[in-house]
């Protein structure tokens, strides 16, 4: 999974006034069949009706996800379920008590031939910007938008009964005729308003998101990989076509760096695009599975700015691929949808993987050393605000609860450099001939995507792989609660910390906007009773103050995303024209950019010795 953090400063400026399988069940062993009408969608629900299997016992509980693999919180998919029927074979109703949030206990069990209920999508509830107390994070979300799109997060949809996850489901889905269902599993039915999948468990058909909506999706194949990218696009902003280029040039080179790591032959990237209504998804990033990835984004992105995310976010995802998608413990194994036990080692299965997002640009030509560096070094200032003496293993294993909760996003920054970390070590160690890749690929040979490991025995059997150095450091900082000396490890590479004046934003401070928007009329004003920046002092720019246009194209809230992005490529001392209304009457301003700077760590590669160390990091 991966949040995307500016969600949390743009919404605030804006409202402030496993692997896909293709076996075929067997056709003699009893299946779970589940219907999704997204047909005869009534006041924003959908209805579903699950056949139900022999059931030997007199009571028999039905379930659906408390949390599902890659999310790492409790979103209780049981919450959004409503009018839940239990009928036996004569069309009677049977005894129904809901247990908890997302658990119904069914009485006469024997009896019992199926069950239907209506599923309310999490889009519509989103309060807290996407990634608020009781949202669910949007790329795991639901979506109900009668005859537009339907997000089907298959955990939002489909439960299971005690005791019989590892039976077969069937799950026909009804759509009109002109939606189309991007996926990675295969369609077994050849009408144009019905399709069939089939899945072995209850594990691999949640690990197979659907989006419907009007077919508009491309495909390409990377080194046996076949990639489909669909996209949904409210106004037609955006299109399949039009940020394929791009993902193919990023996904090939992620297959060049990562290597031959695993079989899968069918790659689904499915991109939804929010409104930003109250009543559409808010919480922006992904959420990987074995053969696909979820990403919501706002659609108001400039391009630019969009493919850039996607970049980030999409390879994220994809690097999934390697762990924990493929090398995992037994907790990742045996997942408990509502009664979960959490892994030490979310160091690996979020920091490598999002250190490999950002070492694969470099090492694939994607980026410059530069860029790598202030990435680097911006992870680093992340983690330095974090809790730095809580042990990563103890955060790990006991993130649904809090205080650990809290501390997650530091699986971004602290996650990634004790990725980096690790990989410098077995470099030096090795004299630049192995690094961190080799290692998983190590691990993968291992264990596998069917054989996990034991939670306490990793960082042994990795030490075993490496150099007792590498022990030292899991021990000493990983799993205990001492500070990890960054640039002691940077040094080893011949990377120096520096100070640097950075431009900071215009139109927002880290996460804090000098500018709010009126909602009503869509105009953009500057905040009123802050201290303004050099920027706006230069130009005599005032709190309050309506911003019309700038260099004379006209902003609103419909594309103040263009006007944040247009700012980003402003250079000192720019002329730049303004035009604003003030008291109610209209000005323009002219003058010059002056860009407010502060001073950052840097990282700058000073030691000439270390080059072909540093070489063999970057580019092995």
């Amino acid at each position: 999974m991966k949040k995307i953090i500016f969600a949390f400063a743009f919404c605030s400026l804006m409202w402030t006034s496993k692997a896909s399988t293709t076996n075929p069940v067997d056709s003699k062993k009893e299946e779970i069949e589940v219907n999704i009408n997204l047909t005869d969608v009534k006041d924003d629900q959908v209805l579903v009706t699950v056949k139900a299997p022999k059931i030997k016992t007199d009571i028999i509980t039905y379930s659906l996800p408390k949390t599902v693999p890659g999310t790492y919180s409790v979103d209780d998919y049981g919450k959004y379920i409503a009018d839940f029927k239990a009928y036996d074979k004569k069309g009677n109703l049977l005894t129904v008590t809901k247990t908890d949030d997302n658990t119904w206990s069914i009485q006469k069990a024997k009896s019992l031939v199926k069950i239907t209920y209506l599923v309310n999508d999490t889009y519509d509830t989103e309060k807290g910007r996407g990634f608020g107390k009781d949202d669910v994070f949007s790329p795991a979300g639901t979506n109900i938008d009668a005859s537009k799109n339907f997000m089907l997060n298959l955990h939002g949809f489909v439960g299971y009964f005690q005791d019989k996850k590892e039976m077969p489901y069937k799950v026909t889905v009804t759509h009109p005729e002109t939606l189309w269902g991007a996926t990675s599993m295969i369609d077994k039915d050849g009408s144009k308003t019905v399709d069939i999948f089939e899945m072995p468990l209850y594990s691999e058909l949640l690990e197979n998101p659907i989006m419907y909506s009007k077919p508009d999706y491309t495909t390409f194949t990377v080194d046996g990989m076949d990639i489909q990218i669909a996209v949904y696009s409210p106004t037609g902003k955006f299109t399949a076509e039009s940020i394929t280029p791009e993902m193919k040039t990023m996904m090939t080179a992620q297959k060049t760096f990562l290597g031959k790591v695993n079989s899968t032959k069918k790659y689904t990237v499915i991109l939804y695009l929010s409104t930003m209504a109250p009543t559409d998804a808010k919480g922006f990033g992904a959420l990987e599975h074995p053969t696909a990835t979820t990403v919501v984004m706002p659609e108001m992105m400039p391009k630019d700015e969009l493919v850039k995310q996607m970049k980030d976010v999409v390879s994220h995802e994809f690097f999934h691929i390697l762990t924990p998608l493929t090398i995992h413990s037994k907790e990742i194994q045996y997942f408990d949808y509502n009664a979960p036990k959490m892994s030490q080692h979310l160091w690996m299965y979020e920091g490598v993987t999002e250190y490999f997002a950002n070492l694969f640009q470099i090492n694939q030509g994607l980026i410059d050393e530069n860029e790598f560096f202030g990435r680097i070094a911006e992870k680093i200032e992340g983690a330095n605000a974090m809790n730095d003496t809580m042990p990563f293993t103890t955060m790990s294993a006991n993130v649904l609860t809090e205080p650990y909760k809290d501390q997650y996003l530091n699986v971004y920054q602290k996650g990634a450099l004790i990725g980096m970390c690790v990989d410098i070590q077995i470099r030096e160690n090795s004299n630049g001939k192995r690094g961190i890749l080799d290692l998983m690929h190590q691990l993968s040979n291992e264990y596998g995507v069917s054989k996990p490991f034991n939670d306490a025995d990793l960082f042994a059997k990795i030490t075993s792989l490496t150099y007792p150095e590498v022990g030292e450091f899991f021990t000493k900082y990983v799993s205990g609660p001492t500070p990890i000396p960054y640039y002691d490890y940077l040094a080893k590479v011949g990377i120096t910390k520096v100070t640097k004046k950075t431009p900071e934003g215009i139109f927002l401070k880290g996460q804090i906007p000098y500018i709010s928007v009126n909602k009503e009329n869509k105009e953009i004003f500057v905040a009123p009773n802050k201290e303004l920046s050099i920027f706006y002092t230069t130009l005599d720019l005032k709190g309050g103050d309506i911003i019309l246009s700038i260099n004379d194209k006209p902003y609103s809230l419909d594309n103040i995303y263009d006007m944040i992005s247009e700012s980003q490529k402003w250079k000192e001392n720019d002329a730049i024209s303004i035009k604003i209304k003030r008291d109610g009457k209209e000005q323009i301003i002219k003058g010059i950019v002056k860009l407010p700077y502060i001073d950052t760590d840097g990282l700058e590669a000073t030691d000439a010795s270390k080059a072909t160390l540093r070489e063999a990091w970057l580019k092995g």
